[in-house]
């Protein structure tokens, strides 16, 4: 794995830590499973992993918030 890469996953890693207290306090949680051509692949845990709001939670929050934060990221997906 590159440098780029493994700078790149601690990146997105970093913003993770920033939203997990608001899916807690749900609930829920979030992991980051590995970021591959700017892809972000997460898995939802906990409440979250069973919400059928979790596409919203994921698209409009976690990926939005992602690509704000980070802007090579392409896309956000669960897994």
């Amino acid at each position: 794995m590159t440098e780029k890469v493994m700078e790149l996953k601690d990146r997105v890693q970093e913003v993770l830590e920033t939203i997990r207290p608001s899916l807690q306090a749900d609930g829920g949680d979030i992991e980051l499973v590995d970021v591959v051509d700017n892809v972000v692949s997460v898995r939802l845990k906990g409440a979250c992993g069973t919400c059928p709001s979790s596409i919203y939670t994921l698209k409009m929050g976690v990926e939005r918030i992602l690509m704000e934060k980070i802007p090579e990221i392409k896309e956000v997906a669960a897994v």
